[in-house]
């Protein structure tokens, strides 16, 4: 299954790959050149396939566990000042992305959205420690009833170009479901209340909407 933000690249990218097949298979008449560009033209479709995949996955929805917004690796776990919304200390955990990661946004907890915003900006590489504050970039807070305000800001890298946010202020959200996209390789922040029980850790492979990254005695 694709995510509905790929339809319009997939369908050009499909078009591109039989009309370039096309054109090789009338133009080359070297064997092993035409099986060459073939196979390259193909792995192009191939990877653009796989970017946009969106694997439906079964989410245990609980209040107690903030879950991984996005599949990728744990790059950062420290103590932060959070300078643009709750202008105070937090703990920041925050999950990069490779081109070859499923790229789907999902909302890491249960919740009534407060605060959503898109901020343009840069497009430096998203393990670059300015990039939380300088590249293009969404931010957004959830409240929730056990943790309170979780903020999550997605963050374009050197490759992404659009980020897809669908998170409104006023909306009730649900853990799990699709909060939006970001297209070409990036990173998610997410900034919680100090003292929360950080679940994972460095370098560690999250997978959005399964691992859960931190937890809350009930």
């Amino acid at each position: 299954m694709f995510h509905k933000e790929g339809g319009k690249i997939i369908l050009i990218a499909t078009t591109l790959t039989v009309v370039f097949l096309l054109l090789a298979d009338k133009f080359i008449k070297i064997g092993w050149l035409l099986m060459t560009i073939e196979l390259l033209i193909l792995a192009f479709l191939i990877l653009i396939l796989q970017f946009f995949r969106n694997p439906q996955r079964d989410v245990e929805v609980n209040d107690y566990h903030i879950i991984a917004p996005v599949d990728g690796k744990v790059v950062v776990i420290e103590e932060v000042f959070e300078e643009e919304y709750f202008k105070d200390k937090r703990l920041q955990v925050s999950i990069f992305m490779s081109p070859i990661n499923v790229h789907v946004t999902r909302y890491p907890v249960n919740g009534k959205v407060k605060f959503s915003k898109y901020h343009p900006g840069k497009y430096l590489v998203a393990w670059h420690p300015k990039a939380s504050t300088e590249n293009e970039r969404t931010t957004i807070v959830v409240e929730n009833r056990i943790f309170g305000e979780i903020l999550y800001r997605q963050i374009a890298g050197a490759l992404a170009r659009r980020i897809v946010n669908y998170a409104e202020e006023g909306m009730q959200v649900r853990q799990g479901t699709d909060a939006g996209f970001i297209k070409f390789g990036s990173r998610v922040d997410l900034f919680l209340p100090l003292g929360t029980s950080v679940t994972v850790s460095l370098n560690q492979k999250a997978v959005g909407g399964k691992t859960i990254l931190a937890t809350k005695e009930a």
